[in-house]
């Protein structure tokens, strides 16, 4: 399956969490579920819309 070309990036939202589960590597703090893939990549295929709870991390000025 090719993976989705739009929404945001997991890995810049303050709610992507990673697991010690082998099967289930990633998991979303807000929704609440663990998924195989980058949780947004779930959420635009089952609801058809990019992800509607990104929050861009804040990152240390320099």
């Amino acid at each position: 399956m090719p993976e989705p070309t739009k929404g945001p990036n997991c890995f810049e939202c303050t709610h992507l969490t990673i697991t010690h589960d082998r099967r289930r590597p990633y998991r979303c703090s807000l929704m609440g579920f663990k998924s195989r893939g980058l949780p947004a990549y779930d959420v635009l295929r089952i609801q058809g819309h990019g992800c509607l709870a990104f929050c861009l991390k804040k990152r240390p000025s320099r």
